[in-house]
C-alpha cells in the first residue's frame, strides 16, 4: 500500500484525532487533489467513522467527477477528426501518435496532421512513428501556418478515406495569447471542412495544480471535450486528474502510464481511485 493505504490502516480501531486530520490533509495537498477536494475530504473524516472511511472518500471522489462520456468519439461510418492541444512538453504529440498507433492496431487508416509547425522534433517524432505503424501524415514547412496543414491534411484523409484524422497542434507556453489565436484558427479552419469529433487537452501528470490554469486557458481558446492525462507512473501523486475533471467538468478520458504505446488506457474512474487512495 501507499501513503493512503498506510495512513488508513493505521486508523483501525481507533479514533481519528487532530493529529490525524493534519497529517491526512498534508497527504491530500501532497497528492494534488488541491485546496478544495482537501477541506471537504477533511471534513468528511470528521465525521466518519474510521472504518468507512476509505469507502467514503472514494464515494465522494467518483460523485464529484463528470458523469459525461468517457470513450473517444468515432463515428461508426466517415472521417473521425481528433484535435489535439497542450502546452510543449506534457506529451502531447507522443499522445498523438499513441492514439495513431491504437487505432492502426484496430485496423482503421489513420491520417496525422503534424501542425506543430513551430518545433521541427514534433513533425520529426510523427514522422518516426508513422514509419513505425504504416500511417499517412501530412506536414509543411517549418513556421508556416498550422491551420493551413491541418486544411491539408483533412483533404487528404478524405481524398484517402481514411477512418481517423489526428491533428496534432502547436503547445508554446499557454500564457501566449498569439498561440491561444492560433488554436482557435485551426479549429475553426478544420470545422468548414469536416466536423471536429473530439477535442482532447493533454495534462502532464506531473504538473500539479497550474495544470488546472493550463487547462482553463486552452478551454476559453477551442471547444475542450476530454482530457488525457500523461506520464502517470508510480512517482506521480496522479490527484490532478480528478482535480482538473471536476474543476472544468470535462471527463478525463485517457491516461498515459509509460512510454509504450500500449501504455495509452482507457480512464476508469472507480479503478484509478482505489488505486490512489491504496497502491504506491
Amino acid at each position: 500500500m501507499g501513503r493512503f493505504g498506510n495512513f488508513f490502516a493505521r486508523l483501525t480501531g481507533k479514533a481519528i484525532d487532530p493529529a490525524d486530520l493534519a497529517e491526512l490533509e498534508q497527504l491530500l495537498i501532497e497528492s494534488d487533489l488541491g485546496a478544495e477536494f482537501s477541506a471537504e475530504i477533511i471534513e468528511l473524516a470528521r465525521r466518519a467513522k474510521n472504518e468507512q472511511l476509505v469507502k467514503e472518500v472514494a464515494r465522494h471522489l467518483e460523485e464529484s467527477l463528470s458523469k459525461k462520456v468517457r470513450s473517444i468519439n468515432i463515428k461508426p461510418d466517415g472521417l473521425t477528426t481528433i484535435l489535439v492541444v497542450g502546452v510543449n512538453g506534457t506529451g502531447k504529440t507522443t499522445t498523438v501518435a499513441k492514439l495513431a498507433d491504437k487505432y492502426h492496431r484496430q485496423g482503421r487508416k489513420v491520417v496525422l496532421a503534424a501542425a506543430d509547425t513551430f518545433r521541427a522534433a514534433a513533425v520529426e517524432q510523427l514522422q518516426t512513428w508513422v514509419e513505425r505503424i504504416g500511417a499517412t501524415v501530412v506536414t509543411g514547412a517549418s513556421y508556416s501556418d498550422p491551420a493551413a496543414v491541418a486544411f491539408d491534411a483533412v483533404a487528404r484523409a478524405k481524398d484517402a478515406k481514411a477512418d481517423i484524422l489526428i491533428i496534432d497542434t502547436a503547445g508554446r507556453l499557454h500564457t501566449k495569447g498569439n498561440l491561444m489565436a492560433e488554436l482557435a484558427k485551426v479549429a475553426k479552419v478544420v470545422a468548414k471542412a469536416t466536423s471536429i469529433d473530439e477535442t482532447l487537452f493533454v495534462l502532464d501528470g506531473t504538473t500539479g495544480q497550474n495544470g488546472i490554469a493550463q487547462a482553463k486557458n486552452f478551454a476559453d481558446a477551442v471547444n475542450l471535450t476530454g482530457i488525457a492525462v500523461t506520464k502517470l507512473d508510480g512517482s506521480t501523486k496522479g490527484g490532478i486528474a480528478l482535480a482538473v475533471e471536476r474543476a472544468l467538468g470535462i471527463p478525463v478520458k485517457l491516461i498515459g502510464l509509460g512510454e509504450a504505446a500500449v501504455d495509452l488506457v482507457e480512464f476508469l474512474p472507480e479503478r484509478y481511485i482505489a488505486e490512489l487512495l491504496t497502491q504506491p
